[in-house]
């Protein structure tokens, strides 16, 4: 039962993230991204304090240290993601983000001996492939943003992996509270260190931040905290790849893209890894077999 709530949660993330991706779009069309990133942490922090004020006594030295670490690694995986932007398209950016499907399970098997079942490997393969067919629309070269992407991909894994562990034994808000005030330091420091101006309180502007800080960044991450603590990090990470389905699908409805048959192609491979990948198949062949020779007992006694 449990195990069913984190993976729901974690889908109803990859749904509001999805949306983020044509928020974003708009609020890029006023704001630069370090704008963006200063302006969606500190609202996400804002608004944590608001909602949680009363757990900020329950911060524990631990819960201080933890949550600093997933603050800055948070910051990190948008930084590089968003500035790898700036020299690569957005497909590449997209695809290589996404890598982080492919990663989690590795970084899990290395820092903490992690047995990885087949399947989940499989699911992970299937999904990235589909992410890739979703988002590459011709692949030429490898360059410095492809390589800006991929680091930032690095980050997103640590943080899907360290999140796993440490919701377990500390609690979620006091995770959140310092995680999001310490993004919103970096992403405010950066800002003010390059010398960018304050962004101009558009309408546009303003409830695209809004929607962002609040949603995609607080909610969104506040709901994948709660739900990791019954997910494992290959799980968390094929289920979150479903973003680019969702993000897909958003962009269509809202942006009028076009959909193509190799982007058909793709979702359908998303959907068959996470199935793959959340569905053990010896399992559910051993219940129907237990249940078969349970109704087949039944039959006989009923009949005898």
């Amino acid at each position: 039962m449990r195990q069913n709530f984190g993976r729901l949660g974690l889908l109803l993330v990859t749904v509001i993230w999805g949306t983020g991706y044509v928020v974003s779009d708009i609020a890029l069309g006023v704001l630069n991204p370090y704008q963006l990133m200063a302006g969606r942490f500190l609202i996400a922090f804002i608004f944590i304090l608001i909602l949680f004020s009363n757990k900020i006594k329950n911060i524990t030295k631990k819960a201080l240290k933890r949550g600093s670490i997933l603050g800055v690694i948070l910051y990190l995986a948008f930084l590089f993601q968003t500035v790898g932007l700036n020299y690569t398209t957005p497909s590449k950016n997209a695809f290589l983000t996404a890598v982080n499907v492919v990663i989690v399970p590795f970084i899990g098997l290395v820092l903490y001996k992690n047995n990885i079942a087949l399947r989940a490997y499989l699911g992970a393969f299937l999904s990235i492939i589909g992410i890739g067919l979703l988002s590459l629309e011709g692949f030429s070269g490898f360059n410095l943003g492809d390589f800006l992407t991929l680091i930032g991909a690095v980050f997103f894994s640590f943080q899907i992996i360290l999140t796993s562990r440490f919701v377990r034994t500390e609690n979620i808000f006091s995770i959140m509270i310092v995680q999001m005030g310490v993004a919103a330091l970096c992403a405010i420091g950066v800002m003010l260190f390059r010398g960018d101006p304050l962004p101009e309180f558009t309408l546009t502007g303003t409830l695209s931040v809004a929607y962002l800080g609040f949603f995609c960044t607080l909610f969104g991450f506040m709901l994948q905290t709660a739900a990791q603590r019954f997910t494992t990090d290959t799980e968390t990470a094929v289920i979150l790849s479903m973003e680019s389905l969702w993000g897909m699908l958003f962009s269509i409805i809202l942006l009028q893209e076009l959909i193509t048959v190799q982007m058909a192609i793709g979702a359908a491979l998303i959907l068959v890894g996470v199935l793959v990948s959340e569905i053990d198949l010896k399992k559910v062949f051993f219940k129907r077999n237990q249940r078969t020779k349970s109704e087949k007992i039944a039959e006989k006694m009923t009949n005898g």
